[in-house]
């Protein structure tokens, strides 16, 4: 088998509501552009993929895709996917990480499909069925978010995570307020997102382990390893860094040497594919330690992340990052949560989803090739 086309189709992503992570979000709404990666082979059968997010469009990544990756991939047998990935990240400096995250994932659908498989089966099944847990935007009081916590606890989701103001008097005030909500025995976790300096970061995180708080997730800059060393030794509660920066499988090496996390982190848009979380997560696993995968920014990358999950034993939970219409489109059917707070292994080949192409067609904006 050989790969004969690598096409980019980019497509309108409208009625975004408003939405916030943090700081390093900004706030975006309205419309944004997603890219449909196809790779057409010799035999007829294809590896997709979609590009870019509600935050960050597809059209900021696609001509390099097109550029520096396409004439790398043509000709290729794509079921050497070792082999294509090695190569593909040699143009990293000018394609960027999440180009190869995109083509990898691609060659991971197709081969699925070769094999009559989903993709959690060529990597070795472990489990049928995870918890997932509600993330939030940024919202408007800690009122809000002790309602919105509730909710999703009454509807049978697993857990909980707070995308926090980031002004850490009122970031304790939110989590003191979701853990009266939710009760003692429920699981809640704060993502800071890269916001505070040392002692900031101690101070919230002296807080919130007081509350029973899950994991602490970045609070301080995503490279600042001298202090979260130090900040893990003033702390008892799971420290998580390594989501950034957007980088591939060795930069997590310098973060287990010096013991500076608890959790590793990442997912499928930002280290670079499936490949890079598979080798992680085992990676992760020699060392007793957990790899929690990220929300993947568009719905076939959550799709992927949900593969790697159902591969690995060392993760705890899938995160569904809120609002829905900032982060699912392009799909027929989407991940649904059920009314036990699972999401469920995928068993079609491949991806396993359906891609909504009448939707893709409708809001069709230019194909590269």
């Amino acid at each position: 088998m050989k790969i004969t086309d690598v096409t980019l189709t980019l497509f309108a992503w409208d009625n975004i509501p408003p939405t916030t992570y943090g700081a390093h979000t900004g706030k975006f709404a309205g419309s944004s552009a997603l890219g449909f990666l196809r790779l057409i082979t010799d035999q007829g059968i294809e590896g997709h993929a979609f590009l870019g997010s509600a935050m960050n469009p597809a059209t900021s990544d696609a001509q390099a895709l097109i550029t520096h990756l396409k004439p790398v991939l043509i000709g290729k047998n794509p079921l050497d996917r070792e082999r294509v990935n090695q190569e593909i990240w040699k143009r990293q400096r000018s394609a960027g990480v999440r180009t190869i995250g995109a083509v990898d994932v691609a060659l991971w659908d197709l081969a699925g499909k070769a094999y009559g498989q989903p993709i959690h089966r060529l990597l070795g099944t472990f489990r049928d069925s995870i918890g997932a847990y509600a993330s939030s935007a940024v919202l408007g009081s800690p009122e809000a978010y002790a309602e919105e916590a509730m909710s999703f606890k009454a509807n049978g989701w697993a857990a909980y995570k707070i995308h926090p103001p980031t002004r850490w008097r009122e970031e304790i005030k939110v989590c003191e307020a979701v853990r009266r909500a939710v009760g003692d025995d429920y699981t809640i976790m704060l993502d800071s997102t890269w916001s505070y300096d040392f002692p900031a970061a101690v101070r919230v995180g002296l807080a919130i382990q007081e509350m029973g708080v899950d994991w602490y997730e970045d609070p301080l800059a995503d490279q600042d390893l001298y202090n979260y060393v130090k900040l893990k030794q003033k702390l008892h509660i799971p420290v998580m860094a390594t989501e950034y920066p957007i980088t591939g499988y060795d930069s997590y090496a310098p973060w287990i040497m010096l013991q500076a996390t608890d959790y590793l982190r990442g997912d499928v848009a930002v280290k670079g594919g499936i490949t890079t979380l598979v080798k992680t997560a085992h990676l992760a696993e020699a060392f007793r330690m957990n790899y929690e995968i990220h929300h993947g920014g568009n719905s076939l990358n959550n799709v992927a992340n949900l593969h790697v999950i159902m591969a690995i034993r060392n993760t705890e939970l899938f995160e569904v990052l809120l609002p829905d219409g900032a982060q699912k489109y392009g799909l027929v059917e989407d991940i649904k949560v059920g009314r036990d707070g699972m999401v469920h292994a995928p068993t079609a080949p491949g991806l396993g989803y359906e891609i909504d192409f009448a939707l893709i067609e409708r809001k069709k904006m230019s194909v590269l090739g």
